[in-house]
């Protein structure tokens, strides 16, 4: 039997989604001094770039802006446009890093379509490659990921400056 260790889910399936004001918020407002340990890439004037907790690939990054504002017409145009800036930074460092195969960008505003944090708008950046969505996703609801998220923001992070 092959067994999948994936230590830092732990405290997703212990724990699961527990709301306690908007994670987005908190990271923004926390210490720079510690933005490894909320693997935060990058503080750019408008938005941070940060790595998802629980990933669904390797590399999910995700740009939030610092405005806490649930959709799109409640951001800025300023925001918005830094947030694509970024992104076209996120895609380089990823590309650079993990010579993905193509990339899913993407938002979900509102519970309904999926937002996990419904109150903050947020852009996905996944990094994908073929086959990379196998009978484990599938069928067993499980993802495998080659790497610790600490991996991943050390491979990141030269690439903000950090």
């Amino acid at each position: 039997m092959d067994i999948l260790w994936t230590p830092w889910r732990f405290r997703y399936v212990s724990e699961g989604v527990k709301k306690s004001g908007c994670v987005f918020c908190a990271k923004t407002a926390a210490d720079p001094a510690l933005d490894g340990e909320n693997l935060i890439l990058y503080r750019a004037r408008r938005n941070l770039v940060v790595l998802n907790l629980f990933p669904y690939t390797t590399g999910h990054t995700m740009i939030a802006p610092y405005a806490h504002v649930a959709t799109l017409a409640e951001l800025d145009a300023e925001s918005l446009a830094e947030m694509m800036t970024l992104a076209q930074k996120v895609e380089t460092a990823l590309e650079r890093t993990y010579h993905p195969e193509g990339y899913n960008l993407g938002m979900n505003l509102g519970r309904s379509a999926g937002a996990g944090v419904a109150d903050h708008v947020h852009l996905h950046f996944l990094p994908r490659w073929t086959g990379d969505t196998s009978f484990m996703t599938t069928v067993g609801e499980t993802r495998v990921h080659p790497e610790e998220l600490s991996t991943t923001y050390a491979k990141l992070a030269p690439f903000f400056g950090k």
